[in-house]
């Protein structure tokens, strides 16, 4: 973590040093560095040095394509929310999943492990949501295996999740299902069995 720089009402509310203690407001340390190290600004600096002013408009450019990439080709499937003018999302794009009532979000966060993927952010800003961020980096190939992975999430039902085991299925430990909180009511459009699951584009 960076270093942490808060308003002056907040300071009471800031982390202290270890051999402190917890004191009125102070929670204590919660880190090595309770109030963040200043060293991890050489990567961000690295990086922008590196990148210069076109390489960064470049990257830029390229991470809020892919996301609305992926937005757009996942649309029919999942509602995507907070999305501005004109239908676009910026560099991330947020699938929502509580209208699905026998797979949660973090049932596909599992399964993608299974494909190689790290999980996208799960349930933030919004619970039972997956904010993906494809980054500049990837692909368009490897945006497509990815988005051939979440059809078979829409089409999943209780009996077929029993019929399998507890995913993700390729790592050395597992741990029980997280039951679905019941302050989550669902919004948007409910998948039916007519959606058909995604078709990456030829060529």
């Amino acid at each position: 973590m960076g270093p942490i720089g808060v308003a002056a009402h907040l300071v009471q509310f800031l982390g202290r040093d270890g051999k402190a203690g917890a004191d009125g407001h102070h929670i204590g340390a919660i880190s090595a560095a309770p109030l963040g190290s200043a060293s991890i600004l050489t990567i961000p600096w690295a990086y922008i040095r590196m990148m210069g002013g076109e390489g960064l408009t470049e990257a830029t450019r390229l991470a809020i394509l892919n996301a609305n990439y992926i937005a757009r080709r996942l649309e029919p499937f999942f509602p995507v929310l907070f999305k501005g003018r004109g239908g676009f999302v910026a560099h991330e794009c947020i699938i929502d999943l509580r209208g699905f009532h026998a797979v949660t979000a973090e049932d596909v966060a599992k399964r993608l492990m299974d494909y190689g993927f790290h999980a996208p952010t799960l349930s933030w800003p919004v619970v039972g949501t997956l904010m993906i961020e494809p980054t500049e980096s990837e692909s368009k190939d490897e945006l497509d295996r990815f988005l051939r992975r979440h059809d078979l999430h829409p089409r999943r039902d209780r009996r077929h999740r029993k019929r399998h085991p507890p995913t993700p299925r390729t790592t050395s430990s597992k741990t029980r299902r997280t039951p679905r909180a019941p302050s989550s009511p669902p919004t948007g459009r409910t998948p039916t069995a007519a959606n058909k699951p995604p078709t990456p584009p030829r060529g």
